[in-house]
Parts: structure tokens; C-alpha cells; sequence
């Protein structure tokens, strides 16, 4: 596995794999910290190109708070070693000046799908994912891009960014890969100590119980998101930050479940903000 760390650099291997060689090439956008979920994107990616280039970016630019950005786990060298196993053809790690550099003033906003879920409690943070998305696009020239189910609202806002920009881009999304409790794996679950850890299983149970309450006849978003905000007051160390039910789509909020809803939710244990998610289908009686 080649590792690159200058823009200069991953564009001109692109423009010889893809030009020269007429070769497909996949990207894979990552912040690193990688676990075996980071890994299975690869492995998707391998099934639709011929090179696939993983890139390790901590992006400052979609942080809100400080603290965060400068407590988010960084390890590049076992990232890599991860990402030579998993298949990957090149780590693109450039850091914050090369992608970033001194008097960059140009951002991407997605509008109405940045707003609500995780865009109402975080400012900026899709301004700054769809930026540097744009800008890895840009530098890669990826035919295709693979992002994962987890992150659901970034996926759409992605996709939405793809559309309206004419990007020609196949992106891609990924199902969550999750621990053997139902945990979805994320790199901030090593932040857990092991109390809260246990505590954080309260987010796989408040998605179930909404499905749940959907296949036992339930259709209310109310009453819906009322058995997963119960089922998350039964843990002590678990601190709301929103459930909600909307389309799976547009992502504006619904009151009831037609054939799909999306339920999504933010949960704090402790000091760690979780996501998670789940499509709701309304079955036929």
C-alpha cells in the first residue's frame, strides 16, 4: 500500500491510474481511529473498482467544539497497518494545511438536510463535511465513493451534494456493522470507560423498541419515539440529545410511519455523544 500525504501527489497517481491505465478507483473518506466498520467499506469498496484509496483526515472544519476535535483519537500508524490489511491500494493522510491552506475561504452548505437531527445540535458540521467531501472528490476524482449507514444523515447529505453539484460520482453506502451487544462500532466508543460502555448497549435497545412498537401495530412517531426515550430512561448514565422519526429521505420529521420511517437518535454517555439508526417498515397484516 502506497501512503501519500500531499495533494500534488494524490492527484497525479490518480490522473496515472485513471487516465494511463483507464482503471477504476474508489474512495473510502475516513477521520481514522478505524474499526472493523471503517474495514467493511473497504471491502465494499474492492467489489466496485480496481484501486481503492482510503484517506485519514481529522477535519477540523466539521467540529463545533474544540475539546472535541482535540480529543478525537488519532492513530495513523495502526490505521494503516488496518487499511494495507483490509485491501487498500493507497492512505491518503494529508494534514490541515494541505487541505486547508492559508486564506481558504470556500464552503459547501446543504441546506434543508443539514438543518435538522444532529445539524440542529452541531453548527456547521455538515458545512464542513460536504467541504472537504467536495474537496477529496476533487483531489481523488473517485468513480466511486463509500460512506457508511451509521452516519445517515451525512450519507444524504452527500448524495444531495453529488446531485446538485453534477458530481459524477457512484456513491455508495455501507450497512452498520455492529458490536455483538448491537452497539453500533464507532471510533468514539473508545472514549467508553468500561461502566459507561455497558450503559451505551441503551441505544441498540431504544432503537428495537421502537421497531418493536411498529410490529405490534404502532404507527404514531409520538407514541414510536415515546418506547425509545422510555427505553433509554432506564439507564442512569444515558443523557438524551434527541430521538425523532422522519423520512428516510428528506429527513423532515413525520407523525406517523407510512411504508419507511427512519428512527435516529443522539445519546450522550457520559462525556461521548453516540448515533444510531434504524429504517422502520410498515409491514402488510
Amino acid at each position: 500500500m502506497r501512503a501519500i500525504d500531499q495533494v500534488s501527489a494524490m492527484q497525479a497517481w490518480s490522473r496515472e491510474v485513471r487516465g494511463r491505465d483507464g482503471l477504476k478507483v474508489a474512495l473510502v473518506p475516513t477521520m481514522g481511529a478505524l474499526h472493523a466498520g471503517h474495514l467493511s467499506l473497504v471491502t465494499l469498496a474492492r467489489r466496485h473498482a480496481d484501486r481503492v484509496v482510503a484517506s485519514v483526515f481529522v477535519n477540523p472544519a466539521q467540529f463545533d467544539r474544540a475539546d472535541d476535535l482535540a480529543r478525537y483519537p488519532r492513530d495513523l500508524e495502526r490505521d494503516g497497518a488496518l487499511l494495507a490489511g483490509a485491501g487498500a491500494d493507497v492512505l491518503f493522510a494529508p494534514d490541515a494545511a494541505e487541505i486547508y491552506p492559508p486564506g481558504a475561504q470556500t464552503f459547501v452548505t446543504v441546506e434543508e438536510l443539514a438543518q435538522p437531527l444532529c445539524g440542529a445540535h452541531r453548527p456547521g458540521h455538515f458545512r464542513g463535511v460536504a467541504t472537504v467531501v467536495l474537496k477529496l472528490f476533487s483531489i481523488v476524482q473517485p468513480d466511486v465513493a463509500v460512506f457508511g449507514e451509521k452516519d445517515y444523515q451525512q450519507l444524504a447529505v452527500i448524495r444531495r451534494m453529488v446531485r446538485d453539484l453534477f458530481l459524477d460520482v457512484d456513491v455508495l453506502a455501507a450497512p452498520i456493522v455492529r458490536e455483538a451487544d448491537g452497539l453500533a462500532m464507532s471510533s468514539r466508543n473508545r472514549h467508553l470507560a468500561a461502566a459507561e460502555r455497558a450503559a451505551a448497549r441503551c441505544l441498540a435497545a431504544a432503537l428495537a423498541a421502537g421497531e418493536a412498537a411498529v410490529a405490534a401495530g404502532e404507527r404514531t412517531a409520538a407514541a414510536i419515539c415515546a418506547a425509545a426515550t422510555d427505553e433509554l430512561a432506564r439507564e442512569p448514565l444515558a443523557r438524551v440529545e434527541y430521538v425523532a422519526l422522519v423520512d428516510p429521505d428528506t429527513l423532515a420529521a413525520v407523525t406517523e410511519v407510512g411504508e419507511r420511517a427512519l428512527l435516529a437518535l443522539a445519546v450522550w454517555i457520559g462525556s461521548t455523544r453516540l448515533i444510531d439508526n434504524r429504517v422502520l417498515e410498515r409491514r402488510a397484516p
